[in-house]
């Protein structure tokens, strides 16, 4: 079943952000996940949720999915997102 990380990001320092930028996608592709969504406009259709910006990553499985999220490769952009950015992220199966 396909797996999607969808996360929630309010980036607190925009350059440290950017290098995580730079670093994370090289590790998405590496373990065969793609952005379908990076950023760009979002509107509330329902509820009082504003986020300030949403990224969704599709990966072959839930499996591939989490072993991107826990490797080795995205160990350090991760430490530079957590340090910019607060963050929720969630792993849903798709259909």
């Amino acid at each position: 079943m396909t797996g999607y990380i969808i996360v929630e990001i309010d980036v607190t320092d925009p350059s440290v952000y950017e290098e995580y930028r730079q670093a994370a996608g090289a590790t998405v592709v590496a373990h065969g996940g793609k952005y379908l969504v990076r950023g760009g406009a979002a509107e509330a259709l329902e509820g009082d949720w504003q986020p300030k910006r949403i990224v969704v990553l599709e990966f072959a499985s839930v499996e591939r999915a989490r072993a991107w999220w826990s490797c080795e490769e995205y160990r350090e952009p991760k430490k530079l997102r957590q340090k910019s950015a607060v963050t929720n992220m969630i792993l849903v199966e798709g259909v």
